[in-house]
């Protein structure tokens, strides 16, 4: 484990000890829930007896859901508190699934071809090279099998919604791929049960150009079977305000390929 990954683990560590939003497993999911959770764009199909790679997504949310729908799930995530919330979940489900911690960018204790989904929590963009992380998943993979990945939009990565001007949130973080994107305010916001705020310092992260993103799959053999925006933003929310922000700069991108080398 090099510096970063160590940095990481433990920033991660205290987020999910403060319980934030990605660490709460999901304990109410029915069938059509935990499809909706894992394939909202509809690309999936029928993952029944499949092995599942969830990569760098614990939780205790996408686990279940693909438990549920039928697949044998592996989860992989740096963080131990997170993947004991995946066996959380899949204890309060009656499933198995296994468990490994270990960093994205290394998944040598996979034999190849051991999967036919790899589907990738919003966390890529923790390491500073995403070509890194695609040859591993290319390599886990089966041919024809398919991967999902959630990410930034780098074309507005590191935006805030406290950078409102009064007209727009300006950009001015350099694009540049695999750099490093500082926050003025690098904390997150999380919120205990009893609805009070608490402080916690995130994680390092990283734009990946949409060039590399799209690009670092095709020179591997994948197929992009479909991009998506995050859109869900209000217009007419109140300036200055997340949901604000999202309709004027969708966060996140969404998409799905299949490895056909």
């Amino acid at each position: 484990m090099d510096d970063l990954a160590r940095y990481n683990r433990e920033r991660w560590e205290e987020l999910a000890q403060a319980n934030v939003e990605y660490s709460r497993p999901a304990l109410d999911l029915d069938l059509e829930a935990a499809r909706s959770m894992v394939d909202p764009e509809g690309k999936m199909g029928d993952v029944a007896g499949c092995d599942v790679l969830c990569l760098a997504s614990g939780g205790g949310q996408q686990s279940a859901a693909f438990g549920l729908l039928g697949a044998n799930v592996t989860v992989l995530d740096l963080c131990p508190t997170q993947l004991e919330r995946d066996r959380v979940a899949a204890a309060h489900y009656g499933l198995r699934l296994t468990t490994v911690e270990g960093d994205m960018r290394d998944l040598s204790c996979f034999a190849p071809e051991s999967f036919d989904l790899v589907w990738h929590a919003h966390s890529i963009n923790f390491v500073p090279d995403a070509r890194q992380v695609f040859a591993q998943v290319a390599r886990v993979l089966r041919p024809g099998g398919r991967y999902r990945l959630s990410c930034a939009n780098p074309f507005c990565h590191g935006l805030c919604k406290e950078y409102w001007d009064g007209r727009g949130y300006p950009l001015h973080l350099p694009y540049v791929d695999g750099g490093e994107v500082v926050y003025e305010d690098p904390e997150w916001d999380v919120w205990d049960e009893g609805g009070q705020v608490v402080r916690v310092k995130g994680p390092l992260e990283f734009r990946h150009g949409l060039g590399t993103l799209v690009n670092g799959l095709l020179e591997l053999g994948f197929v992009l079977l479909g991009l998506w925006e995050a859109l869900e933003g209000d217009p007419n929310a109140q300036p200055g305000t997340w949901d604000h922000l999202q309709a004027i700069a969708p966060p996140y991108l969404r998409l799905w390929a299949e490895y056909r080398p």
